[in-house]
């Protein structure tokens, strides 16, 4: 079973629980002002994915893996939610939609789309894990020291949420490195799944990324003919993270409607 932050609705509702889905080297806790917030009148539960945060670490990381890990959690909050995934949460829960859609009500899709891309995210698994650890005692001096191989002040602070400076034996990661650079083509790729998703799904998509191509638009229809697509402005892929009200209240407006 995933590891799992459970938000209680603020104020009882009938609303679905929503669950919410991390992408690659995330975890559950980047998640907790969003899930507080929409925790006004459902209740929210963020996920550690496999290989990430509190989660098992596992050999294999594919979709139909993640898919069953998510109907897995689903089956313990009634068997039906909503389900919103950003980047590799995303195709996780498309691929559940696709395959077990009894569970979904409505699907939230954040900067993904069901395809395969080219790019290879493995640079950042190899960074975080040539990084030397001995003697770390603060975030700030692992950051002065990643910041040797990855130059992006955002992207650092984002992976070094998932170093565990407490550890039992010294810091250490709370990321699967080894698993996830072995089965990054499968990460970045789609298992090419068949089938339709007949409910409600939402797109969204930040408006600088380029995740979410419009030549992908077919693809997703035939997949999600209910697709409906949103772009935030001024934001790219990590559209929560740059404008997380914006992002909140259009998922919020989605699951009400």
């Amino acid at each position: 079973m995933l590891a799992t932050i459970h938000h209680p609705a603020a104020t009882a509702s009938d609303a679905l629980p929503l669950v919410i889905a991390h992408g690659l080297y995330g975890s559950a806790r980047n998640w907790g002002v969003i899930a507080r917030r929409l925790a006004d009148v459902r209740d929210v539960v963020a996920v550690d994915m496999r290989n990430h945060g509190d989660s098992p670490h596992v050999a294999d990381h594919g979709y139909p893996e993640m898919a069953a890990d998510l109907a897995e959690v689903i089956a313990t909050l009634g068997g039906r939610v909503d389900l919103m995934g950003h980047s590799m949460g995303g195709k996780a829960a498309m691929q559940l939609a696709l395959t077990d859609g009894a569970r979904v009500r409505r699907l939230v899709v954040a900067d993904i789309a069901p395809v395969t891309y080219r790019h290879d995210q493995s640079q950042y698994a190899q960074a975080m894990q040539a990084l030397d650890l001995t003697g770390i005692t603060t975030r700030g001096e692992a950051d002065r020291r990643l910041a040797e191989t990855i130059e992006d002040p955002s992207l650092r602070a984002f992976f070094l949420q998932s170093l565990d400076l407490k550890a039992a034996g010294g810091p250490r990661w709370r990321l699967n490195l080894d698993v996830l650079a072995a089965e990054m083509s499968k990460i970045v790729g789609w298992p090419g799944t068949l089938g339709q998703f007949d409910g409600p799904a939402l797109f969204l998509t930040g408006a600088d990324s380029h995740y979410v191509k419009p030549e992908y638009r077919d693809t997703i229809r035939a997949l999600f003919p209910a697709a409906r697509f949103a772009k935030i402005p001024d934001t790219g892929h990590w559209l929560h993270a740059e404008k997380p009200r914006e992002f909140e209240e259009t998922v919020r407006v989605f699951l009400t409607a």
